[in-house]
């Protein structure tokens, strides 16, 4: 038998069977119309960008426009419990302010506000395949380094969107605002930028200022509720930049500084994005 769609049928099986789901389980209750073979092959194959991508590829060109959004983030599954290994390892968690042990990833989402849906398109998993030695030559199996970098990465998937589909903005955290990031998305591929930025960062007010070194802190700029023109120390265009405030469930507040390459966005429009 031939089945159009294994996957979305390994994925029910998972939903409503409630003991232990195994490959001849799923072949039984289809009275072995999908053998445990099929099963396995599926599960045991290679899933990265380019699997995704075959998968939504369709769909993404279906509800693509000249307003896209491409939106990348970096996360982590916990797996505590689970022997650590290249894939399966210690990082940092910025949401709790320390390491965990479990699956870091990088991800793209296209949306289309014109259709107000969206899709994944890519997903790149961090693996700290380089081992770190110390000095009394043990591999340190927390400080393994990865072969490529989260910003690598992102590069890669923006390259990857541009070709295929095009968007107007990328929005990413302060982990991927980087001038290199920065550039390529500006320079490259010609579109525009939002990212949040750490609140450490120090801005020129002018060219000529940042020529002559004259940077202060983003902390002591006027910016509620308004945006203003400066330069970054390692980012050769001017940027917007704003602050949001929020509230908090727990009622203190956050502050979130945005960066923008788009000159033309009011204080509203930048925030909405």
């Amino acid at each position: 038998m031939t089945v159009n769609n294994l996957l979305d049928l390994y994925t029910d099986y998972l939903l409503v069977t409630p003991t232990y789901c195994t490959a001849t389980g799923l072949s039984a209750v289809t009275d072995n119309m999908v053998s445990h073979d099929q099963v396995t092959r599926m599960l045991s194959g290679k899933l990265d960008s380019s699997t995704l991508w075959g998968q939504v590829k369709p769909m993404v060109h279906e509800i693509g426009s000249s307003e896209g959004l491409l939106i990348i983030d970096d996360s982590i599954e916990p797996k505590r419990h689970t022997k650590a290994n290249p894939l399966i390892t210690w990082h940092y968690d910025h949401c709790t302010g320390k390491s965990v042990k479990g699956v870091n990833f990088v991800s793209s989402f296209y949306y289309s506000p014109l259709y107000d849906m969206g899709l994944p398109i890519g997903v790149e998993y961090v693996k700290k395949d380089l081992e770190v030695i110390d000095k009394k030559g043990k591999v340190m199996y927390k400080s393994k380094e990865s072969k490529e970098t989260k910003n690598q990465m992102m590069r890669r998937m923006v390259a990857h969107a541009d070709f295929n589909i095009g968007f107007k903005y990328v929005l990413a955290d302060s982990w991927f605002s980087s001038s290199e990031n920065m550039s390529q998305i500006t320079g490259q591929c010609n579109s525009d930028l939002i990212m949040s930025i750490k609140s450490n960062r120090v801005v020129a007010l002018s060219k000529e200022a940042k020529s002559n070194g004259d940077f202060i802190s983003i902390k002591s700029l006027e910016l509620e509720g308004r945006t203003m023109s400066v330069y970054l120390k390692q980012y050769d265009n001017p940027v917007l930049i704003g602050k949001q405030v929020f509230k908090n469930g727990d009622g203190s507040t956050g502050t979130l500084y945005l960066a923008t390459s788009d000159l033309n966005l009011d204080y509203a429009s930048l925030t909405t994005i």
